[in-house]
């Protein structure tokens, strides 16, 4: 599930990094989590993403 959709991608596993990149999220600002674990941005790249995870990409907007 991403964002409470369900998501197919052909691969066993995929890291978090390489989801943001595959669906294309440019936000500068965005908060992660996985099986409802925050995931600082440094640490994405280790998190590896499984058949069943829950995944949540939500980007923060600021404005005046």
């Amino acid at each position: 599930m991403l964002n409470n959709r369900k998501e197919t991608i052909d691969r066993d596993e995929i890291s978090l990094a390489e989801l943001i990149v595959h669906k294309n999220f440019t936000f500068k600002l965005l908060v992660t989590k996985v099986n409802g674990s925050l995931v600082k941005k440094d640490q994405r790249s280790e998190v590896l993403i499984h058949d069943g995870d829950e995944v949540n990409v939500l980007h923060m907007i600021s404005g005046g």
